[in-house]
């Protein structure tokens, strides 16, 4: 159970993101961001502008957007951070970085006018036993390493978090400095599975420090998922056992009751 009246207070969080009570812009400059410098994106096409719903979302329309839904959190006394780079967290499992997840990610880098974004890559074991267990539980298409590796030249992402608990709490808050959670509105969830993982969610959403990503509609749908890829964490020995040819082969769709939920990530 999340203490939220101690460590996760409003106080705690101008410490947590300012250590040493260091001046804003001091933890801005050890990050090497500047507050309102823009990130150069290349234009989307014309058709992935007709195509995907959160495509055209310009910075100014996503932190508006975040802005109305703090409002209550602000009502309540947490105050708006406005002058200092924001520490943004999200997590899942991003074995496929489609466009969804792309325009995800994007979404929560840009959510404040300075954001450091660090993404949790849940690790194969977590994945296994969070889904129940049995052969279908582990049918990623890539293991913990490739995920993290495909995620660290993705241009938004700051910081990956390669051993992402499942559910958060007040010391993985406060070890990483978190200023705010970033959540997908309208993802499926299933309660068997994500019960003890959105109580977690919950407890941060009633002291504000849930910021939302609109869902990306008009995502082509997912028609399969492969076997089992060998297990194999960030820091593993690389294996050179299974060789490259074959392994985009993958099998019919199997029946993962955890995977809409953890897979939108």
């Amino acid at each position: 159970m999340m203490d939220t009246s101690s460590v996760l207070s409003d106080e705690d969080y101008d410490v947590i993101s300012n250590p040493g009570q260091r001046s804003p812009g001091s933890s801005v400059t050890d990050f090497g961001h500047v507050l309102g410098s823009p990130i150069r994106e290349i234009p989307p096409t014309d058709a992935a502008r007709l195509s995907f719903s959160t495509v055209s979302l310009t910075p100014a329309d996503i932190q508006a957007y975040v802005r109305t839904a703090l409002s209550t959190a602000v009502a309540r006394g947490v105050k708006y951070p406005a002058d200092r780079t924001v520490r943004v967290y999200v997590d899942g499992v991003f074995d496929v970085l489609d466009a969804g997840r792309m325009l995800r990610l994007r979404q929560a880098k840009l959510s404040f006018a300075s954001v450091y974004l660090m993404v949790g890559v849940f690790p194969d074991e977590t994945c296994h036993v969070q889904s129940g267990g049995g052969s279908a539980a582990t049918a990623l298409r890539h293991p913990h390493v490739e995920r993290c590796e495909a995620l660290r030249h993705v241009k938004w992402v700051d910081e990956i978090v390669p051993d992402a608990p499942w559910v958060l709490d007040d010391a993985f808050m406060i070890n990483k400095r978190i200023d705010y959670v970033a959540l997908e509105e309208g993802s499926s969830v299933n309660p068997e599975f994500d019960k003890e993982r959105l109580k977690g969610y919950d407890e941060l959403k009633k002291i504000g420090r849930v910021i939302p990503t609109r869902r990306t509609f008009g995502l082509a749908p997912k028609l399969t998922t492969p076997s089992s890829p060998p297990s194999r964490s960030a820091n593993a020995t690389p294996d050179q056992s299974t060789p490259e040819s074959g392994r985009d082969t993958f099998p019919p769709l199997l029946a993962l009751p955890w995977r809409d939920s953890i897979e939108r990530s």
